[in-house]
């Protein structure tokens, strides 16, 4: 979460930024009216604009205006917008010489009558594309005693989507650690009581072996995530041989594929080569034959294929299991997030391991894709970008955990 954390940080500093910047600006304005706009027969027509009420913006505003991240607008006595800034233009806020949004041209008008600064926050829904509402975090000053009123309003949309996931996050994760802790503790009790039976004990003790390891994976999961959930890739990638990385994990699942009598098949992968962390691209494709092998009925094939294309070095794992509704696909890649839940645990799985793949190849400068249909199989690919290419630097030689880190 730190990531999510330091990008909400970033949101608040944009906002405080833009209050600096108003209050300079409104310092600019009562300095220029001060001093007035004609001084020494200075020619200000080309910086200045001119409002419907014939109030005009003094020079120098405009490039301030111009520079700011957030939606910036000033508008005249008149309600006429005298300067807007790029931002406020794109967002549909502003159009012609118009402050389109009803709620924020209501409170300018509260501001320009008492001349008290106003902030709020508002969802609205402005562009033709990307959400369906804008959420902004927006503040509302006078500039001196022009008449003239500032907006600023800062887009907090993004901020707004990561409060939401952290929220998410907290909940799943708080979900995930009580059922193993709860089962654990309603096991103990019973053990307890039944010390006398020792076929009872053995198993209760057995089924606590279970739960204990299913915490376990949800911690080692997490670990995982924290380690490699950051956008930044690799620094120091070295070559990994991809022939060794699909035999380790085909000889991982080999024990429960064999319970369910299904094949493991791998193709493709000798001799070709990538650059990145072997740990963590055998922890990705673990993770997937681990699925395939959950999701797939008995007496049915996974099959572990290696193909190269023009840039990019291709890891596929596909199998014959029941397949993943089509709503579900753009969703299976969050934390947590599970197509059937009680199928899911039914397995042992941590709601985790999709996610991790995701943000591996993140690292990786790489991709990961499905395709799947329902009572068909499903397929994921690993795209990699090849060492050929120049993806990534020469690798130097240090210790693959701590480029991992």
């Amino acid at each position: 979460m730190q990531g999510e954390l330091l990008a909400a940080v970033a949101g608040i500093i944009g906002l405080v930024a833009g209050v600096v910047v108003g209050a300079a600006v409104s310092s600019v304005l009562r300095a220029n009216g001060r001093s007035g706009t004609g001084r020494g027969g200075r020619n200000h027509k080309q910086s200045a604009e001119l409002g419907r009420d014939g109030t005009t913006l003094p020079p120098g505003i405009a490039e301030v205006l111009s520079a700011l991240p957030s939606s910036a607008v000033v508008l005249d006595s008149a309600d006429r917008v005298l300067r807007a800034s790029s931002a406020a233009r794109a967002f549909g806020i502003v159009r012609g010489e118009e402050l389109v949004i009803s709620e924020l041209l209501a409170l300018a008008r509260q501001v320009r009558r008492d001349g008290v600064i106003r902030e709020t926050d508002i969802e609205v829904a402005v562009r033709k594309f990307g959400p369906d509402a804008t959420s902004f975090a927006v503040r509302v000053a006078p500039l001196g005693g022009t008449g003239l009123v500032l907006v600023l309003a800062e887009d907090q949309t993004e901020h707004r989507r990561l409060e939401a996931v952290r929220r998410d996050f907290v909940a799943n994760i708080s979900h995930e650690l009580k059922t193993p802790v709860g089962a654990l503790s309603l096991l103990a009790e019973t053990v307890q009581d039944a010390s006398d039976d020792p076929e009872a004990v053995r198993r209760f003790t057995e089924r606590m072996q279970t739960e204990a390891n299913r915490l376990t994976a949800v911690i080692q999961d997490l670990i995982t995530l924290s380690r490699i959930q950051g956008a930044e890739p690799m620094a120091e990638p070295t070559r990994v041989d991809l022939n060794a990385v699909v035999e380790e994990a085909l000889d991982t699942v080999r024990m429960p594929a064999d319970a369910k009598g299904i094949e493991l098949v791998g193709s493709g992968a000798e001799g070709v080569t990538v650059m990145g962390d072997e740990g963590l691209l055998g922890t990705a494709l673990r993770n997937l034959i681990s699925n395939a092998v959950a999701y797939s009925p008995k007496n049915t094939r996974v099959a572990v294929s290696v193909g190269k294309s023009s840039s990019s070095v291709d890891i596929s794992v596909a199998d014959q299991g029941i397949g993943i509704p089509q709503q579900d696909l753009e969703r299976i890649f969050e934390r947590f997030y599970r197509v059937d839940a009680a199928r899911s645990r039914a397995t042992g799985g941590t709601g985790l391991g999709l996610a991790i793949v995701k943000h591996i190849m993140t690292h990786h400068r790489g991709e990961v894709t499905v395709w799947s249909k329902e009572g068909s199989g499903s397929t994921f690919t690993l795209r990699l970008p090849r060492p050929e290419t120049g993806g990534y630097d020469a690798p130097r030689n240090t210790d693959r955990q701590e480029a991992a880190q």
